[in-house]
């Protein structure tokens, strides 16, 4: 018989030691910050419980990588969304939902 770990293995992306701090301070000097940091540290603090928890890092990589991503992709939604799109083609879900019921 072999020993199995009986968690889930670490993600193959594991952040620098200092990612979460330069993250933050990304946060803190962009124009969203009134929204991202609170949004950032409330993640952070949820995922630091659960990897206390699950004696896991994985949460806290999760939340470093998806907020790397959010920062990285913002110039382009910013972009976006200064070309005018035209959302009025636009569903709402409530509604979709309603229609498979």
């Amino acid at each position: 018989m072999s020993a199995q770990p009986d968690h889930a293995p670490v993600p193959s992306y594991a952040p620098a030691p200092g990612a979460p701090a330069e993250l933050l301070a990304q946060l803190r000097a962009d124009r969203r910050a009134e929204r991202w940091v609170p949004a950032f540290e409330q993640e952070w603090t949820a995922a630091l419980e659960e990897s206390r928890r699950t004696f896991s890092l994985a949460a806290l990589y999760e939340v470093v990588q998806v907020w790397q991503g959010r920062v990285a992709a913002a110039p382009a939604v910013d972009a976006f969304v200064a070309s005018g799109y035209d959302d009025s083609d636009f569903i709402d879900m409530t509604e979709l939902r309603g229609r498979r019921r």
